[in-house]
């Protein structure tokens, strides 16, 4: 497996500019002190809204972090989550990634990790899924309609089924965000180191213990700038009518 760059040809007058959006649209982690206008951010929050939601139940809560005091408090989270990803998981780079593309990448997180407390916004992404509501019809249906072996595996994986439910409603929102964010010039990147320690997050953010959290999205103005991003072609991840 190798990465290839992908780069962004300027768009036809009358083809769509989001290609060239997303194929620029590269973790920034390198943030200028700048704060970021309400407003801007407002428009963020309002592109993940519109992101599509699982039964368009909408149950997504948005915790965004501007308060220089706040930011100073999880810095100290956010130090020992990098440090723990990077003694780990993050020691090595992933295969096809050279070492010192990897050594750049690593050079950026410390970066951030070093200077959170300057981060001008973190957005959190929230979700609680509702209760489900069944009656006795509809759970013999269900039943019928899967069989035994599938209601034993849907027992067997009842945790990441539902795992996978609340991140299908929160998620198209969160790439919205980085869609938004690049299109308006600011810098972000999608993190989930946070979950290490999400109970202490939580309680730093005053959020409910019934809510998860989905992400940690650092935003601001970058101190570098876009380029093209670097991919695997997409020969090589195609599987057409069967694996």
């Amino acid at each position: 497996m190798t990465f290839e760059t992908v780069y962004a040809d300027a768009p036809a007058p009358d083809g769509p500019a989001l290609f060239p959006t997303m194929s620029t649209m590269r973790a920034m982690r390198r943030l200028k002190p700048d704060a970021v206008p309400d407003e801007t951010i407002e428009q963020l929050i309002q592109a993940a809204v519109w992101g599509p939601s699982g039964g368009n139940m909408q149950c997504y809560e948005y915790v965004v972090v501007t308060d220089r005091a706040v930011m100073a408090e999880l810095a100290p989270l956010w130090k020992r989550c990098v440090d723990a990803y990077l003694a780990t998981t993050g020691k090595h780079a992933p295969e096809g990634m050279d070492e010192a593309a990897y050594g750049r990448m690593v050079a950026a997180i410390e970066y951030q990790r070093d200077h959170f407390a300057e981060t001008p916004a973190l957005i959190i992404p929230c979700y609680k899924f509702p209760e489900p509501r069944f009656d006795e019809e509809g759970l013999g249906i269900y039943a019928e309609s899967l069989g035994p072996a599938g209601l034993e595996h849907m027992t067997n994986t009842q945790t990441r089924f539902q795992a996978l439910a609340e991140g299908s409603c929160v998620y198209p929102g969160v790439q919205n965000v980085l869609l938004a964010a690049r299109a308006l010039g600011l810098a972000a990147n999608l993190t989930i180191w946070h979950l290490m320690l999400e109970q202490e997050w939580k309680k730093a953010l005053g959020i409910p213990s019934d809510t998860h959290t989905f992400a940690a999205i650092p935003v601001g103005w970058p101190q570098g700038n876009f380029g093209p991003v670097r991919r695997r072609p997409v020969a090589d991840v195609v599987h057409r009518d069967r694996w």
